[in-house]
């Protein structure tokens, strides 16, 4: 059972290049019918990193992570996450890889509309046998530090699209994961807000020791990165390894 301490905001450890890799994408290809999505393409991220994954809408940058994160498997080449072949795990595996380990923030949240905040943040934890009242409250304090003191009532429907992207922030976090996926996680909001979901995203991330490979196409989001790579037409066109 998960008995994940409160979260903190306060870096907990530092990101070192000299560092052995978390995850290691080896010669990744990946085809959709006639469309090869990925073609070859090498990618590392050590602990506590952040990389952003940048290129032009349609480049490969979504099928590179959800590779990555065992979500669907390439056609070639490996990935390895802590030295556990991802790639040939089973779909049941790779789900329980992905809750144990991984935490994932998309573009509009993908939250469960019909729960309440504290039930959409606690869901990792229940889906990985905690009680819901041990949940709840593993969940709870995740609020004031997101800045949603008081909204832990709601629904989905019932908050901003910024208030909603924390909550999505606070989900992927609460089960301390060691790796956090974020798709476009600002592509649906404004500048603004974007900027709040990203400080908090960041350090929340970095206050648990958390790697994030962060998805985006915007210059000022990229900018919250130890690094950037560039996706074109299926292949890294900017720096790769650490």
């Amino acid at each position: 059972m998960i008995t994940a301490p409160a979260p903190t905001l306060e870096a907990v450890t530092v990101h070192q290049l000299d560092q052995p890799p978390l995850l290691v994408g080896a010669g990744l290809r990946k085809r959709f019918g006639q469309t090869e999505a990925l073609r070859g393409i090498d990618f590392s991220l050590t602990p506590g990193e952040i990389v952003a994954v940048m290129g032009p809408s349609g480049s490969g940058k979504s099928t590179l992570l959800h590779c990555l994160a065992g979500i669907v498997p390439p056609d070639e080449g490996t990935v390895t996450f802590e030295g556990r072949s991802v790639d040939r795990l089973g779909e049941g595996e790779r789900s329980r890889l992905r809750r144990a380990s991984f935490g994932f923030v998309f573009q509009f949240g993908q939250l469960v509309p019909e729960l309440l905040a504290i039930e959409n943040v606690a869901l990792p934890l229940l889906l990985n046998g905690m009680s819901r009242a041990r949940a709840e409250e593993v969940a709870a304090p995740w609020f004031p530090l997101m800045g949603l003191s008081g909204l832990e009532g709601r629904r989905p429907g019932e908050m901003s699209g910024g208030q909603a992207q924390r909550i999505a922030v606070a989900r992927a976090l609460v089960t301390r994961p060691a790796i956090v996926f974020a798709d476009e996680p600002t592509g649906s909001l404004d500048s603004l807000a974007g900027e709040g979901v990203m400080e908090l995203l960041t350090a929340a991330a970095r206050g648990q020791g958390a790697s994030v490979v962060l998805v985006t196409h915007e210059p000022r989001v990229a900018a919250y990165a130890h690094r950037e790579v560039i996706v074109r037409d299926g292949r890294l066109t900017g720096p790769v390894a650490s």
